[in-house]
């Protein structure tokens, strides 16, 4: 045998994927199980319309279906094969829905996958039944096409038996059996099932067993229906072949529309979410058609039939024959749930997980189990212990789920923050700063302000040009009021939801050694930026790592994660713990020239530029809160991270506030914070650079201590460094009062060439910035590209960088 004993709990679309996959990997001793006959076990593979759209804002998510395409298109079974590439054609009723076609046009040209915006003569060429006149134009996705999804499942069964699987249908796990903390295996209807590692495929019955792993996974199943017509009048086109006209979405009424020999297939989300427990889901045996499939609501498809009727006129004569409310698999951020298990080794989830991206997932899955990472996605956004606490409470995982429901067709703005529920986690100072205006974001969680309206009367007199409407959303002048002021003066940010971790204990100094890639083991006061590397040498993090003394370290980090991934790591003696303290403590930074104006005079502690040097920390009091205060600024300015307990922070704001009224303290908000770090070329994990990126390629190999004899990823990274296949670059726009948001595509020479991470207008620079990924030839200062921006091609120039004090000497003063 090769490889460990697995389970595959599911043989829909993705446990068949993930079996192939493995399989194909040589490891043979793979059972795979399913609750329900093969290859239509009854779950939202069996009744999955099949349409795969690649367009997404997400770079893996297009990816993966890009690769599930691929796939499924080299796949066939004796009925036939597992993929018809007729291409997608999303429409526009309204000017708003066409400027988003060429929004969603620039993603896929940034991920390299081929489409075209086109005018309404060619929407109905490649569309006939289109009423004259009803769309104003359309997005044009030749590789986009309609997914067999039963014919995939046995098509990768049948390929993972040749190789040995074992595939046992109308098979129930009924719990897992455990030992020591990892799991040994299944307990079915029909015996238990030894393994090694447990995956969970099971979709819409995934809550259930992730629960016998002691494990809340925040999915909901909701209902959504689809309804197939009765052959059209004249018949159509050949009713031989299922499906030659593109899949067709008019996203602005939430429907889309594919054909089945001559009729049509209409499926809709403008209905009331109707969410369904994963308990309450029928059996195989009671359910009248299977499981995942709910009686029809006439009621709830009316206004769907209706504009089907207006905007493909032949449907006018034709009846629904049949309709289905489907069940398919929601979460709470709108993205897949992969990854082991935080508490149980061995056990694994891969859940909800569509059609579109289901070989996809089966691959990265395939890639993490067996080589302890995924080299052909970035998967950090669908990691499964992303979540922070209160997003796996079952209330926020419904509500969430049901509004992702209602928004999966909308325009999201990439600033557009959840709604509800809100507010949930607020900071000491979150009083404080509604009586100040602020107009507050969210990020996992927290309430996060953006700007402040009592900074209004700062903008009379400057120049802070106004980015167009689409730009301009979650935006005012404020920011760049802010902004400068910082640079001129001195502000207060509120730095409390960034998660800071408490690492403690004797064996504290070598654990973080060998975790990342900076020197750990530098005298107490020491502050030292870090990596955090994969085995490919792949950045899964950036932190900073200050020493608070001998065995205790307080460590940033980026998310929930991190947390993770060093927890995994902790030795087994006990010598080592880590404590995410961020609920308990809040920080405050205080930067700009006149910081030290304002907080030299409450301290009896020297923060003078001796006194306490750049990236360094040290404890003190400021007035009579007990502060950390490390000198780090993330806007390039002279300042300090200051944290205290969560009971002082209201004082330690007061303080602050109080003393530096004379000095012109204003508070200012995340969108001032942004422009200044992109000023200064900081980098942002998650943003503009992933797990897919090298320190090298991402600029900040500064971070690697290549003398370390170990450390996570360390051969890897090092035998990356000379082979840069992509740069992280700065460019600005040469019109300066254009501003872009990310995820555009980068042309050069007329071709896609590269994508823009993050941008913003740079207030004391005069610039449009925006940081983009381009090869290595093209990201030579001086070069002239093109930004692809809402149909428009905007010039921009490649830059050295940082744009702002490259020096160092505002900072280190």
């Amino acid at each position: 045998m090769t490889g460990p004993r697995v389970a595959v709990i599911g043989a829909g679309v993705v446990g068949a994927a993930l079996a192939d996959e493995l399989s194909a990997r040589g490891w043979d001793d793979i059972t795979v199980t399913d609750q329900g006959p093969l290859p239509e076990p009854g779950g939202s593979s069996t009744h999955a319309p099949g349409l795969m759209f690649q367009a997404s804002p997400s770079k893996t998510m297009a990816e993966m279906a890009r690769y599930t395409a691929r796939k499924f298109g080299s796949l066939a079974t004796a009925d036939g094969p597992c993929f018809l590439p007729v291409g997608g054609l999303e429409v526009a009723t309204t000017a708003e829905r066409l400027t988003d076609l060429h929004r969603r046009q620039g993603w896929l040209a940034s991920w390299g996958i081929d489409a075209a915006v086109v005018p309404p003569g060619e929407c109905a060429r490649l569309y006939p039944p289109l009423a004259d006149g009803a769309v104003l134009g359309g997005l044009h996705v030749p590789a986009d096409g309609l997914a067999k999804s039963v014919r995939a499942v046995k098509a990768q069964l049948n390929r993972a038996a040749a190789r040995g699987a074992r595939i046992r249908p109308r098979t129930e796990v009924l719990g897992l059996r455990t030992a020591g903390g990892r799991v040994t295996g299944l307990v079915t209807d029909r015996g238990d099932i030894p393994a090694d590692l447990v995956v969970c495929c099971a979709g819409i019955w995934g809550p259930r067993i992730a629960r016998m792993a002691g494990m809340s996974l925040p999915l909901v199943p909701l209902q959504h229906q689809l309804a197939w017509t009765s052959p059209l009048p004249g018949g159509g086109r050949d009713q031989a072949a299922e499906a030659t006209r593109p899949m067709l979405r008019h996203q602005g009424s939430d429907l889309y529309v594919r054909d089945r020999f001559g009729a049509f297939g209409i499926g809709y989300y403008g209905h009331r979410p109707m969410p369904v427990a994963a308990d309450d889901i029928a059996s195989v045996a009671d359910a009248p058609v299977m499981p995942s499939v709910l009686p029809f609501t006439d009621e709830d498809f009316a206004p769907a039939w209706a504009e089907v009727n207006r905007l493909l006129p032949a449907t006018r004569d034709a009846k629904i024959e049949e309709g289905i409310n489907g069940l398919f698999s929601f979460t709470a951020d709108d993205l897949p749930l992969l990854g082991p298990s935080p508490d149980l080794d061995g056990f694994w989830v891969a859940e909800a997980v569509w059609v579109t991206h289901s070989a996809g997932v089966g691959r990265a899955m395939a890639e993490w189990i067996a080589d302890g990472y995924c080299s052909s996605f970035d998967l950090h956004a669908l990691d499964v212990n992303r979540f922070e606490p209160h997003q796996l409470a079952p209330g926020y995982v419904r509500e969430r789920g049901c509004r992702n429901f209602a928004e999966v067709y909308d325009i999201k703005h990439p600033l557009q923050p959840v709604e509800e529920p809100r507010p949930l986690r607020t900071t000491p100072f979150y009083e404080r700063q509604r009586d100040l205006g602020a107009y507050f974001l969210e990020g996992a969680g927290w309430e996060r302000p953006h700007w402040y309206e009592a900074n209004a009367g700062l903008v009379a007199g400057r120049d802070l040009p106004e980015p167009d409407a689409w730009a301009a959303r979650y935006w005012s002048p404020v920011i760049g009021a802010e902004a400068q002021h910082t640079r001129e003066a001195v502000a207060l940010y509120d730095m409390t939801p960034l998660k800071r971790l408490e690492v403690g204990g004797p064996g504290a100094e070598a654990f973080l050694q060998e975790a990342c890639t900076g020197n750990a083991a530098r005298a107490p006061g020491a502050v030292t930026y870090c990596l955090l590397l994969d085995e490919a040498g792949g950045i899964r993090s950036d932190i900073t790592v200050a020493r608070l003394e001998d065995a205790l370290y307080q460590v940033g980090v980026n998310g929930a994660l991190d947390t993770d991934w060093l927890r995994r790591r902790l030795p087994a003696d006990g010598s080592v713990t880590v404590t995410d303290i961020t609920a308990g403590t809040c920080c405050l930074g205080l930067w700009g020239p006149r910081a030290r104006d304002v907080l030299q005079p409450l301290t009896g502690t020297d923060f003078s530029a001796d006194g306490l040097k750049y990236f360094r920390g040290t404890r003190a009091y400021v007035g009579d809160v007990p502060v950390t205060a490390l000198r780090l600024s993330y806007v390039g300015e002279l300042g300090w991270e200051l944290y205290t307990t969560a009971d002082l922070g209201r004082r330690l704001w007061d303080t602050l506030w109080e003393a530096g009224q004379r000095h012109g303290l204003i508070a200012a908000g995340r969108g001032a914070f942004n422009s200044l770090r992109l000023e200064k070329g900081y980098r942002s994990f998650g943003t503009d650079m992933t797990h897919e990126h090298d320190p090298w390629e991402a600029g900040v190999g500064f971070a690697v201590r290549t003398g370390k004899t170990s450390f996570a990823g360390r051969d890897a990274v090092l035998r990356r460094r000379g082979g840069i296949r992509r740069t992280l670059a700065c460019l600005t726009l040469d019109d300066p009062g254009r501003v872009v948001l990310g995820s555009e595509p980068v042309y050069s020479g007329g071709e896609p060439s590269g994508y823009v991470t993050s941008a913003a207008y740079g207030y004391t620079t005069g610039t449009s910035i925006a940081y983009a990924w381009l090869p290595p030839g093209l990201a030579v200062p001086g070069t002239a590209v093109e930004i692809g921006y809402l149909g428009e091609r905007l010039p921009a120039t490649v830059r050295a960088e940082p744009l702002f004090d490259p020096d160092m000497t505002r900072l280190r003063g």
